[in-house]
């Protein structure tokens, strides 16, 4: 397999994993109030998700949850509380304060749970599976190209978010600034629940 076979997959995975979402939203204001080495379990967390999702698409394990309605509900139910609990917690904090210990950002758990019932990642994924099946000989070999094409791009995206969110930190000087970053943050990612119940 050369790397010019596998330039359309690179480039299906950075549109799909840069684009503005729930995750990108969350690695932006993560960079903004806790700094970029404080995110990193969030977005390793994130990462790690979007390529096991990619190694299930790619084994055809994604197929559960179009069988199981009700699984698949549940599980945006409850995606849909997380991130809303996360988009008030977002809206309500002020200032960042990088030298706290106090304030913690989301974890590498939270941030695996929250990507492994994303129904945009879920979409991408299965799509790369279907799209780019000719790529590999095997499903074996395609959940590989497919964990490794999407986790690498997904930690590269959401490091460029994150230190967007840390470049806004060191731009805004005043406590209303930062209400406003936190409520349009907050907003953002409240709103990116929506595309869940498509």
């Amino acid at each position: 397999m050369s790397l010019e076979s596998i330039l359309p997959l690179i480039a299906f995975a950075a549109v799909s994993t840069v684009t503005p979402g729930a995750t990108t939203t969350l690695a932006t204001a993560s960079g903004a109030h806790f700094g970029f080495r404080r995110s990193l379990p969030f977005m390793i967390g994130v990462a790690i998700g979007l390529a096991a999702m990619a190694v299930a698409a790619a084994a055809g394990l994604a197929g559960l949850l179009l069988a199981l309605p009700s699984l698949e509900f549940a599980m945006k139910l409850a995606g849909s509380a997380y991130l809303l609990w996360l988009a008030v917690k977002i809206a309500r904090s002020g200032p960042p304060h990088l030298d706290r210990s106090i304030a913690k950002p989301t974890s590498f758990v939270g941030a695996l749970w929250i990507q492994l019932q994303n129904p945009k990642g879920w979409a991408m994924t299965l799509g790369a599976a279907a799209s780019f099946a000719g790529l590999a000989h095997s499903a074996a070999e395609l959940a590989a190209l497919l964990g490794t094409v999407f986790g690498i791009l997904a930690l590269l995206s959401l490091m460029l978010w994150c230190v967007a969110g840390l470049l806004l930190a060191r731009l805004l000087r005043h406590d209303w600034q930062w209400r406003l970053l936190n409520v349009a943050l907050a907003l953002a990612l409240a709103a990116s629940i929506a595309t869940m119940w498509r």
